[in-house]
């Protein structure tokens, strides 16, 4: 079922995204650094996220996950909302699931 479970989020992220195409770097050198920081949270919410559906299966619902990944998103000190939002980027490869829980 795991097996299962990863393939299903691999062709789910092989997808064309339903965001916007990137755009051209920004004259302004600070914003080129925001966007470059907010690209770097985004990577590394991408990575934890990877590994949450090794504990919370991606059939679960976010619900159902919570409770599975209550413990340990504390054990990591990380918020459950960021949590199951870095889930969910994870699956659908989407920015927008980490809108409004990740800082």
């Amino acid at each position: 079922m795991r097996a299962v479970g990863r393939q299903a989020a691999r062709d789910i992220r092989a997808a064309p995204p339903l965001q916007s195409p990137p755009r051209d770097p920004p004259a302004d050198p600070w914003l080129a650094a925001a966007r470059r920081l907010v690209d770097d949270l985004a990577a590394n919410t991408h990575a934890i996220g990877e590994l949450l559906p090794e504990v919370a299966p991606v059939y679960l619902s976010d619900a159902d996950a919570a409770g599975v990944l209550a413990l340990l998103c504390e054990q990591i000190g990380e918020p459950l909302v960021q949590g199951l939002a870095a889930r969910r980027y994870a699956i659908f490869g989407d920015r927008r699931a980490l809108h409004g829980a990740v800082p």
